[in-house]
């Protein structure tokens, strides 16, 4: 069996053990990646939804950079959404900025009722390269 190594990002590691998990698992030639938000360093919410979103996305690839993998690494992604239908043509258009090409991940989106004071989150599962 791999062994399972931690991995959290620069700055980040004290807001992840408060809350007593990792922000990804390395293990293997794969990192499993924990759900990311749209937090301000402090772990406060993005108040503006769009903005939210680019901080999560910021926040997933400063998690990625720390495992060794980038946004091409992906393999697979699932994101939370408190309210997907007013929510998702802003999610989708940052997407596209994040994906601009294929192959995209694959992709699963879910409409959630609560997330701990944010309205999307997103976890990922990486290739580590090499």
């Amino acid at each position: 069996m791999a062994k399972r190594d931690a991995v959290f990002p620069a700055g980040r590691q004290d807001l992840y053990a408060a809350n007593t998990y990792s922000a990804a698992i390395r293990s293997g030639d794969l990192l499993f990646v924990s759900g990311q938000v749209g937090s301000r360093d402090d772990g406060s919410p993005e108040p503006e939804f769009e903005a939210q979103v680019r901080r999560a996305f910021a926040n997933l690839r400063a998690t990625l950079a720390a495992g060794g993998c980038g946004l091409d690494d992906v393999v697979d992604v699932t994101s939370f959404h408190t309210d997907p239908e007013a929510q998702f043509a802003t999610v989708m258009k940052v997407k596209g900025e994040v994906f601009p090409e294929t192959p995209y991940p694959n992709w699963t989106a879910v409409g959630v009722t609560w997330l701990a004071g944010f309205d999307f989150e997103i976890k990922v599962i990486a290739r580590i390269p090499g």
